[in-house]
């Protein structure tokens, strides 16, 4: 269905390129096969009418919100025609300096190791094509550097993809704390690389709320959906931020813990403040967001919450939770 989309829009916009009078609706339909096929003589009523006016008027509303300056014209009969001046719609020579094609070089090279690189190798192609000029090496100001974002995750693609073309996807997710995964409906607004692993920000359609998914979580197939999203996607996504703010690393709130001495190195180098209490035990402030107490389950008896009541008891339902089997 969105192959289908998009080459009915890339017809559509060589149509309003191509023509040197405006074209009316009615030409338009006659003229795209896409239309045709969907909305030709054999299919005729006021319902097909009203079922390509809405589809035409979604397409003309797409083209514009991806650059195609489209001008609507009335003749002196009152009709209302399209078309696209090319020289409307031609852009301005491209010049980019030597930092800015070393940026670019870097860039391409980021994904060598994703489906992405070809992608990438062809849009420097086309930069040398539109006037980068021969003797800009891209990849060669900054040669000693090898970026790298690894991308393995299978989810990667069709999600990215989703984010793109703005379409709901669902997909099976397991918890940290979960033993089984289960479907989650999202609305995906982007993805991020933090700390080596690939994370997904959306709307889940379930819970009502913004949540953010690890990718290496996502068992099985991510499949996109034909349906619009039904809400707002934020001006800025910042999925960095709301990773770290549930990992506990931004956070106004902290949790009270006692520490068993010469146990617990990690917790000792998250903590804002430690106190010998003595007899071998220790206190520390520690950052408290979410998995904390999948955290604080794993250091097992050397490790005591103190407050607030609902991280202890979040703790206390995991180690029964374990040792029921």
């Amino acid at each position: 269905m969105a192959i289908a989309k998009a080459e009915r829009l890339m017809n559509l916009a060589l149509c309003l390129l191509g023509t040197r009078r405006p074209l009316s609706k009615r030409e338009l339909r006659e003229s795209i096969e896409a239309y045709m096929e969907a909305f030709g003589p054999d299919r005729g009523g006021s319902g097909s009418d009203d079922s390509f006016n809405r589809m035409f008027e979604r397409d003309k509303d797409d083209l514009r919100e991806l650059g195609l300056v489209i001008e609507t014209v009335e003749n002196l009969d009152g009709d209302v025609g399209y078309l696209a001046r090319r020289d409307s719609n031609r852009l301005p020579p491209i010049t980019l300096d030597a930092e800015e094609a070393a940026a670019l070089g870097l860039a391409a090279k980021v994904w060598q190791q994703a489906r992405l690189a070809g992608a990438a190798s062809g849009a420097l192609q086309k930069l040398r094509a539109a006037g980068l000029p021969e003797d800009v090496d891209p990849y060669g100001a900054h040669g000693a550097l090898e970026p790298r974002i690894p991308v393995h995750e299978a989810a990667f693609e069709p999600l990215m993809l989703a984010c793109r073309d703005r379409r709901p996807v669902v997909f099976d997710y397991r918890k940290a704390n979960a033993a089984e995964p289960e479907a989650r409906h999202v609305e995906p607004w982007a993805l991020e690389c933090w700390r080596g692993h690939w994370y997904l920000a959306g709307w889940d359609r379930d819970r009502g709320a913004e949540r953010v998914f690890r990718l290496s979580r996502i068992t099985g197939k991510a499949r996109s959906r034909a349906a619009r999203f039904t809400v707002p996607v934020p001006d800025v996504v910042t999925v960095r931020e709301t990773v770290a703010r549930w990992a506990g690393e931004i956070t106004d709130r902290s949790a009270r813990i006692r520490l068993r001495g010469g146990a617990g190195y990690p917790l000792r180098a998250k903590a804002t403040a430690v106190r010998e209490l003595g007899d071998g035990w220790d206190e520390l402030d520690v950052p408290y967001g979410h998995g904390l107490d999948a955290w604080l389950v794993e250091f097992g008896p050397d490790v005591v919450v103190m407050e607030p009541a609902e991280l202890r008891a979040d703790v206390v339902d995991r180690l029964r939770a374990v040792a029921g089997g």
